[in-house]
């Protein structure tokens, strides 16, 4: 029944994000861009995917540049999609921003702690977690007067409930307002789709169930692994992991009382795919440094985080299986995010003359 009027409101923007899916990079082109010898050999290859956002950069541009532009892209499809969206599709899409506007939060604090200069901070955060307000962060010196001057009129401000405190904002504490910011979201986001009675009991409702309950255990899983020889103490740590998903609450009870990486691979044992990841990170992956990219073609050494990666991709893909769901928006997004990084990783390998790990991207399509 849920599939009767589906198209009526969101036929359109399906079609549409089922063409940009089919946009992607395939694995023919990423064999091209793995020839490359230069940025420029790289761009051209990328013309007929991103000519258009290409186009403005200078000969032989910089990494970040190039990402910056390929991310121009996503941008501007999503804001199409958006758009074009009613209802409860525009609803869901609203979602989709929360979390880049937590990023940017974080970023302009964390930035604004270090005294780094606020326009090239500006610049740095993501378009699509962009409000009218963010500048005003960079002035903001301790959590309450985060919230009451700034969040107060963002969609972000419910998911400071029972965490407001008058703590400053150093290091740890921009890292626990980020977490807890992302716990709240999550399990609010995991809510609506559960309940809004135009998703509860469809297929939206199913695969979105499955994506976010991976990024629950995902972001569980790696705030306990980062906890290790900081400040931050069991109570607290267990006080950010989202309250769903597969670990939840017996495996995330067990993680908050964890010591070391032993400790995880223990809580994660009841899960078949994470306990996977954690018998092959312990032969020797474990965490990816920032930016790092494995598990493509031509890689031995696979990290905690390109498992991730890897399986976040494999449950975005299937979702493009299912008819009549919004959740095929949320997955695009992934796919693409996915393809930036794995455009920058080229990049990145070929500016710095590292041409033997190429290959380690993740596979999108």
């Amino acid at each position: 029944m849920e599939g009767l009027f589906f198209n009526v409101e969101n036929g359109f923007i399906e079609g549409i994000v089922r063409g940009y899916r089919n946009g992607l990079l395939t694995s023919s082109n990423y064999s091209n861009l793995t020839q490359c010898e230069t940025i420029d050999d790289l761009k051209l290859q990328l013309g007929p995917a991103y000519g258009d956002f290409l186009g403005s950069l200078p000969p032989n541009p910089s990494t970040s540049a190039l990402a910056s532009k390929t991310t121009d892209k996503l941008v501007s499809e999503f804001r199409y999609v958006r758009a074009n969206a009613t209802g409860t599709l525009a609803q869901f899409m609203d979602y989709l921003t929360y979390g880049y506007m937590i990023d940017n939060v974080a970023l302009l604090i964390t930035g604004t702690l270090h005294e780094r200069d606020t326009r090239e901070l500006l610049e740095r955060c993501h378009p699509l977690g962009w409000f009218e307000t963010m500048p005003v962060l960079c002035v903001a010196t301790n959590i309450e007067e985060l919230y009451n001057s700034v969040l107060i009129e963002t969609p972000l401000a419910p998911y400071f409930k029972g965490s407001l405190t008058h703590q400053d904002l150093d290091e740890l504490n921009i890292e626990i307002v980020r977490n807890t910011l992302y716990k709240n979201y999550l399990e609010d986001f995991y809510k609506f789709v559960n309940t809004h009675p135009d998703m509860a009991g469809t297929p939206t409702a199913e695969v979105m169930s499955e994506l976010l309950e991976f990024e629950a255990d995902r972001r569980a899983i790696n705030i306990t692994l980062n906890s290790f020889g900081t400040e931050l103490s069991k109570a607290d740590r267990k006080k950010l992991y989202p309250e769903f998903g597969k670990l939840w609450p017996e495996g995330t009870f067990m993680l908050s009382k964890a010591d070391d990486f032993e400790g995880v691979r223990v809580a994660v044992d009841g899960v078949a795919d994470y306990k996977a990841f954690f018998d092959a990170a312990g032969l020797g992956g474990g965490l990816s440094g920032p930016g790092n990219q494995g598990g493509g073609a031509g890689s031995n050494e696979r990290s905690l985080e390109d498992m991730f990666y890897q399986k976040e991709m494999e449950i975005s893909k299937l979702a493009f299986t299912r008819q009549f769901s919004l959740a095929i928006v949320y997955a695009w997004v992934r796919l693409r995010e996915q393809e930036i990084r794995n455009i920058t990783w080229i990049a990145e390998c070929i500016a710095q003359n590292q041409k033997e790990r190429i290959g380690n991207y993740i596979s999108v399509l």
